[in-house]
């Protein structure tokens, strides 16, 4: 059987064009934990925290620990919501097991970005 030959000596060949496609994911909308600044919790305690909860080193965790004890508040990390939430959850449990009140608050960061997959 002999194979029908193009002008260019190659094997005929249907040309065949696929369309790729890329679908665009949408990222999960973040959220910032935030703690918030008492005059109870120890200081030692909330760089602890940050060094266990956010995995802070104990220079950066003393530094949000400072922001936090003169500015009112600080962002310890941004998240999606499930782990947001878990370590707020983590942070105020232990907390209150030292009878301490820090109190940690979630808010919404963005409202999901697209990306390409």
């Amino acid at each position: 059987m002999s194979e029908k030959k193009n002008h260019n000596n190659r094997p005929d060949r249907r040309e065949q064009t696929q369309v790729m496609t890329r679908r665009r994911l949408k990222r999960p909308p973040l959220y910032r934990v935030i703690f918030h600044n008492d005059d109870y919790t120890t200081r030692d305690f909330v760089i602890m925290a940050l060094m266990r909860y956010f995995h802070k080193s104990h220079a950066a965790a003393t530094t949000l620990m400072m922001q936090v004890h003169t500015q009112g508040k600080g962002i310890a990390g941004i998240y999606p919501h499930d782990i947001a939430h878990t370590k707020r959850s983590q942070v105020e449990s232990l907390a209150r097991e030292h009878e301490m009140p820090l109190r940690l608050s979630v808010e919404a960061e963005d409202g999901g970005r697209e990306e390409d997959e």
